[in-house]
Order: structure tokens, then sequence, then C-alpha cells
């Protein structure tokens, strides 16, 4: 099975956000970020980076603001780890997945309960 580059890319700008947030950034708006995925376009001008907060099933508008305006910092950061041409336009969404696997998994235990 092959994988595309722009797969490879994702991964490896998953991995290194993820280290910026934890060793670089000190806003308190971000702090307690993971994130979740990473999605790149084809020609790897654009990269979709998905988060959660941890322990929170809503993202606060701070919170997208915060990461706002590190992501210039990010993207920096990004052009030095990385050996790319082009490094991506970051662009942060707040992962809604991890809200509605819990909302499952509450409903299951609720059923095994009644059961």
């Amino acid at each position: 099975m092959s994988f595309k580059r722009a797969d490879k890319v994702a991964d490896l700008i998953k991995a290194e956000i993820s280290d910026i947030l934890l060793r670089q950034i000190n806003d308190p708006q971000v702090r307690e970020i993971t994130v979740t995925g990473v999605k790149v376009t084809d020609d790897l001008r654009q990269a979709k980076v998905f988060f959660v907060r941890m322990g929170e099933n809503v993202c606060s508008e701070e919170t997208i603001k915060g990461l706002h305006r590190a992501a210039g910092f990010m993207r920096r950061e990004l052009g030095k780890k990385l050996r790319l041409r082009h490094v991506p336009e970051i662009k942060f969404i707040f992962d809604e997945s991890f809200e509605y696997g819990d909302r499952i998994n509450r409903l299951l235990a609720e059923l095994k309960e009644n059961v």
C-alpha cells in the first residue's frame, strides 16, 4: 500500500506542532491542547490541524484566538525543522469527534445499566 506524500507530511507536522505546543508556546490560552490529526492538501500548501483541549467538550473563543496568534510562530518553526519548499498555511479546527465518541460511550453505558 503506497502513501501519498501529503500523508507523510501531515504526520510530520502533527508531531512537530505537538512538540512546539508542549515546549515552546507559553500562552495560557493554548495549554493542554492535544493535536488529534492533520490533513494536508495534495499540493502541500494548506494544513488543517485538528485539536481538542483536555477535559473540555467545547472550545472557547480564547483558545481559538490563542492558536491563531501562535500560528505564524509555529509555521516559522516548522520551516526550520521540515525540509519543504513551501511550509503549509496552518488552520486550526476544533475536533468534535471526541465529544461525539464520549456521547456514544455514555449512551452505551446507559443501555448497559438498563439491561
